[in-house]
């Protein structure tokens, strides 16, 4: 069995990120993150081609900001 390490994600400050990159930063599963899209809590996704979706790194920081921000003060 061989275990592999996740490497750590930096955050860009511009550009795109992929799904597995974004749950990394945000660790959620995956069918929530995708239900967050669709309500709205989470940003939405932008369709770089036929089957590569991706989300912006402002607003992948902007949520992470927040989700933080929203932890302090509780």
């Amino acid at each position: 069995m061989t275990i592999t390490k996740s490497s750590p994600v930096s955050l860009p400050a511009t550009g795109y990120l992929r799904l597995p990159d974004v749950l990394r930063l945000y660790p959620v599963s995956r069918s929530t993150w995708w239900a967050g899209c669709r309500s709205g809590r989470y940003p939405p996704p932008i369709k770089l081609g036929v089957r590569c979706t991706a989300w912006r790194a402002e607003d992948i920081r902007a949520l992470i900001e927040r989700a933080a921000n929203a932890e302090a003060m509780a």
